[in-house]
């Protein structure tokens, strides 16, 4: 009988971190053999849960169990206004706010974990948003780098079609930017992950329209390795060559790539193409652990 692909896989489990005072929710999974060699954190984008990362349509889709079996601890977080938080933050906050809550977390974590070489962060669409403030913040966490999908500084829609308050980014209007073609997605991939949905928080509904404005001033301030991937059917932000070339200028980071992935949509990680997407980011932490231990 076939195995599926993640069967010897540790178990992945429910987490709570404190972020001063703050519940933050996620999952957790940690390799068979300690300790880690890194701790992956991945943050989910807007309306979506720590779920994502976890693939619920088929086993292959899921990083953290692809993580922990190349011997990284993997840590999907619920963003503040999401999970547990949201009964705490029925707003949510702005990025500013996240980014000081999710550095709290992750040195909470690292008061009972094992991290290894340190914190790697894999994020999409307005995670990677978070995940570009928070290494731009140089606060508590020192990070190794960031890899990003699904975000740019140039949107490609109407600004008048982002949220304006609401709370509601993925709705069916918005459906053929988020997903893209359907045949990219394993059979019962939207009813399986209806959980993974949720609400974007008011607070940070209203902040993202300006982040074309905010760009600069934390590209001015990333020094760490990044990464960006745009889906061949991303549809929600610019990802040509003169806007790439404008990332490059204004970002500060000791290295800077730029990737594309094949046969995906916006949501990466719930597509076919995921597992190729996490094989990638991780091959991209591998080349920051040895510029990271020649470093130290």
């Amino acid at each position: 009988m076939t195995q599926p692909i993640n069967s010897a896989a540790p178990q992945t489990r429910e987490i709570v971190l404190d972020a001063d005072g703050v519940s933050l929710s996620g999952l957790l999974i940690e390799p068979a053999h300690l300790p880690p060699r890194a701790v992956v954190v991945a943050v989910p984008g807007g309306g979506m849960r720590a779920g994502y990362f976890h693939g619920p349509a088929h086993p292959s889709l899921s990083l953290l169990a692809l993580g922990a079996q190349l011997g990284f601890t993997v840590l999907a977080v619920d963003r503040p206004g999401y999970g547990l938080s949201a009964g705490q933050l029925p707003e949510g906050q702005g990025l500013a706010e996240q980014s000081a809550a999710l550095h709290a977390a992750l040195e909470d974590f690292a008061l009972g974990h094992e991290t290894g070489a340190g914190f790697f962060l894999i994020a999409h669409s307005y995670g990677g948003k978070l995940a570009l403030t928070a290494a731009a913040d140089k606060r508590g966490t020192e990070l190794i780098g960031l890899d990003i999908s699904g975000i740019s500084h140039r949107y490609a829609v109407d600004v008048a079609r982002l949220p304006d308050g609401t709370g509601r980014l993925n709705g069916v209007a918005n459906g053929h930017l988020n997903w893209g073609p359907l045949r990219l997605y394993p059979p019962d991939t939207f009813r399986l992950a209806e959980p993974l949905v949720a609400p974007m928080p008011v607070r940070e509904a209203r902040e993202v329209r300006h982040w074309p404005d905010m760009f600069p001033t934390v590209a001015a301030r990333l020094q760490v390795p990044v990464r960006f991937t745009f889906a061949e059917h991303e549809r929600w932000w610019h990802h040509d060559e003169e806007t790439l070339a404008s990332m490059t200028d204004l970002l500060a980071s000791t290295k800077v790539v730029f990737d594309r992935q094949a046969g995906a949509g916006h949501n990466i990680s719930l597509g076919w193409a995921a597992r190729s997407y996490h094989l990638r980011a991780l091959g991209f932490l591998e080349e920051c652990l040895i510029a990271h231990r020649l470093a130290h």
